[in-house]
């Protein structure tokens, strides 16, 4: 057992000399195993042992024993200790979650304080082999790809750790009896109302018993394989997030041109890290929420819309949006602001600021010319004779800009430039009275535009707020 727990350790890398680790200690046979084995390992890298005890609630009288036998644990090996109440059947009624997912949702929560914090640089939790063939099982009856296959890591980014991860269930509890150590037994994992609970009693043992006996060891190298098929697809990944991803947080896009010239193994990955980056994660999202975004993408021309869990995929044009669900309702999309000139008009929802300038007995070339490398717009001042207003455009809005030879819709200027929809909702106008004699990226209207004779000079332009 401590053989294969150090051969893990260091395979993975999972500890530097002088770290404090937590050491999630439930009571039941696999924690305490950790434990003890950690404890025993602990002078090796000079590890200094902090033991952690979530308690659920959702066993009463035994969930507080065992949260007193995970206490007297430490304390027996004078170890520090540290222990949270959660309330995980009433946040899960409240959330409209599971309890297995709300419990992991809470564990998970809990110790990671204690990395962001800097009070620890490690944890260390439980999972053994045995866990890991559960859960490869289990993802893969849900549709998991290689991602998912991977199953549970041995080390994570954050700092968890799973030093037992290359044993089984079985030399746990055999390690446990040798050496006359005593563990909790939590009645709730007998329970086959919880999917995790059907596949350990029942799935694993029928495969087991009627297409291998080794299931359980070729599942965890099917874990080992697609860990190490994600390690090289991380690197890729990042790197074409870097090149074809933009994030302006909380939405990213990305160009539908770019993601179909992809390999499909590359594209569907590239399209996982959007969903993270908007998401927070990857839960509940499987290969046919993948697919469905790759189909949007892959039309010709046109827009289109769908729901993935806790993220809207828009496509307009050769774009995608992703954005988190109701983005688009809490946007402030009509807006009406009267202007002063010289003036800075912030444009709600932040991000661009509208600046405005008079410049009198200056010509335009030579305007033109010292401000050659900004978009700045130009526009008579004596024409325009009422007050001025910034506002988004709105359906029906139209204008004639220089060198049109009328009025044409602002609609009709958005499809030709192909300016996504998305964008369209807050475009910003400069109206005098009713007359439109600015618009974003369009220009000044042809009757308000600066010319060689104009001496009184507005400029408009648009900088980052």
């Amino acid at each position: 057992m401590i053989a294969r727990v150090v051969e893990t350790i260091d395979r993975f890398h999972m500890f530097q000399t002088g770290q404090r680790v937590g050491v999630a200690v439930s009571g039941g046979a696999d924690s305490v195993c950790l434990f003890h084995v950690l404890f025993e390992l602990a002078p090796r890298w000079n590890l200094h042992l902090h033991v952690l005890h979530l308690d659920h609630q959702l066993r009463g009288a035994e969930s507080r024993e065992d949260a007193r036998f995970v206490e007297q644990l430490a304390a027996q090996l004078g170890l520090p200790f540290s222990q949270a109440q959660v309330d995980v059947a009433t946040l899960a009624a409240e959330r409209s979650q599971n309890l297995e997912e709300t419990a992991r949702h809470e564990r998970r929560r809990f110790f990671s304080e204690f990395l962001r914090s800097g009070r620890l640089n490690r944890i260390a939790l439980g999972h053994t082999r045995s866990d890991q063939a559960e859960t490869v099982l289990f993802r893969f009856l849900r549709g998991a790809g290689s991602a998912g296959l991977a199953g549970i890591r041995p080390l994570t980014g954050e700092g968890f750790v799973r030093p037992l991860i290359g044993v089984d269930r079985a030399d746990v509890e055999q390690f446990l009896r040798e050496k006359n150590i005593a563990w909790r037994l939590d009645s709730s994992n007998n329970c086959l109302d919880f999917d995790r609970n059907r596949i350990r009693h029942e799935l694993l043992p029928q495969l087991q018993r009627e297409w291998n006996p080794a299931i359980a060891e070729m599942l965890a190298h099917t874990a080992d394989w697609a860990l190490e098929e994600e390690s090289y697809w991380q690197a890729e990944i990042d790197r074409l997030a870097a090149k074809y991803l933009t994030i302006k947080p909380p939405i990213v896009f990305l160009r539908t041109d770019q993601l179909t010239t992809l390999p499909p193994a590359a594209a569907r990955r590239l399209v996982r890290r959007a969903i993270e980056t908007v998401k927070g994660d990857l839960r509940a999202i499987d290969f046919s929420h993948i697919a469905a975004v790759l189909r949007v993408a892959s039309q010709p021309e046109g827009d289109g819309r769908l729901q993935v869990p806790a993220v809207d995929v828009y496509r307009s044009f050769e774009w995608l949006r992703l954005a988190p669900p109701g983005l688009d309702n809490l946007e402030n999309r009509n807006f009406r602001l009267p202007v002063s000139v010289p003036g800075r008009m912030p444009l709600p929802g932040g991000g661009v600021t509208v600046l405005l300038e008079l410049i009198e007995n200056k010509p335009v070339t030579e305007l033109s010319e010292s401000r050659y490398n900004r978009s700045v717009y130009y526009l008579d001042w004596d024409r325009i004779s009422g007050a001025l207003e910034l506002r988004n455009w709105r359906p029906g809005d139209q204008y004639k800009p220089v060198e049109h030879s009328g009025e044409v819709k602002i609609k009709l200027l958005f499809q030709q430039a192909r300016i996504p929809l998305w964008e369209r909702r807050s475009w910003p106008v400069i109206t005098s009275g009713e007359k439109i004699v600015w618009a974003r990226q369009f220009g000044p209207a042809a009757g308000f535009a600066a010319n060689p004779e104009s001496r009184a000079i507005l400029t408009v332009e648009e900088v980052p707020a």
